[in-house]
């Protein structure tokens, strides 16, 4: 019964229209033209999973979605609204989240502190206790210095602490890279225990075997584009051309 009820809202959300809608995105680092006409679109209440190799453009979609990029072309639309030239920190405030690969862990702050930095932008964020719920782990270390903690802590600290800011979408880079087969099993129950609350989540993942047990949906990025996509009903019938896209 969970089950009919989860995709029942799934179904009710794709037909409502996109949460975030990116057409024909071009981005820059400086003279470097990244992406090349980038076009997916994620569904309220889903997990969305960017697929690729290194350099393929997937950090750099988020970036741009995130307003980090400067120089970017092309259309965002999250919800009703243009966010394709706004600033990260109104895109911030709309409820949009980004967690990076590097994590940003302050190293002369506690895990306390850490968790406390960014403010809350919108109503509904997660509450201390909440959080505490999701990742034991960060309770029992709360005035450990943040760069002190294991790189799997560290990854739990770097996702709690968005989720006290009230955003609803979240975009987590690299979230499993270089972390233990037990942490990354957490993770994966994180985000589908964050799904089941109503969290929407672009994913960007080259452990298309994590992300299969998490994600709705798949695109493939390759040299700025994308050049696939399939819904996870569809991953077994994909997994040679998975193989080749991704050059496992």
């Amino acid at each position: 019964m969970a089950d009919v009820k989860m995709a029942d809202r799934a179904t009710a959300a794709a037909a409502a229209g996109p949460v975030l809608a990116v057409e024909n995105l071009e981005a820059w680092y400086g003279e470097s033209h990244i992406l090349h006409g980038i076009n997916f679109n994620v569904n309220a209440g889903e997990v969305v999973t960017l697929l690729g190799r290194n350099g393929a453009g997937k950090t750099t979609t988020l970036k741009s979605v995130m307003g980090i990029i400067g120089k970017r072309t092309g259309s965002i639309r999250f919800g009703d609204q243009d966010i394709t030239r706004a600033s990260s920190d109104r895109i911030a405030r709309m409820g949009v989240a980004f967690c990076p690969e590097e994590r940003g862990i302050f190293a002369s702050l506690d895990v306390r502190e850490n968790l406390l930095l960014p403010p809350i932008v919108r109503s509904g964020g997660l509450s201390l206790d909440q959080i505490f719920e999701l990742f034991p782990n960060l309770k029992e270390r709360l005035n450990s210095q943040g760069t002190k903690l294991s790189g799997g802590e560290q990854q739990m600290l770097a996702i709690a602490r968005i989720l006290r800011t009230g955003a609803r979408f979240l975009m987590l880079d690299e979230p499993t890279e270089g972390l233990a087969p037990v942490i990354i099993q957490q993770i994966g129950h994180t985000i589908a225990r964050l799904k089941s609350e109503g969290f929407t989540i672009l994913l960007v993942e080259q452990n298309f075997r994590f992300a299969s047990t998490v994600a709705d949906r798949f695109y493939i990025v390759e040299h700025g584009k994308i050049i696939d996509g399939f819904a996870n009903s569809e991953l077994q019938a994909n997994m040679d051309k998975l193989h080749t896209y991704l050059g496992v």
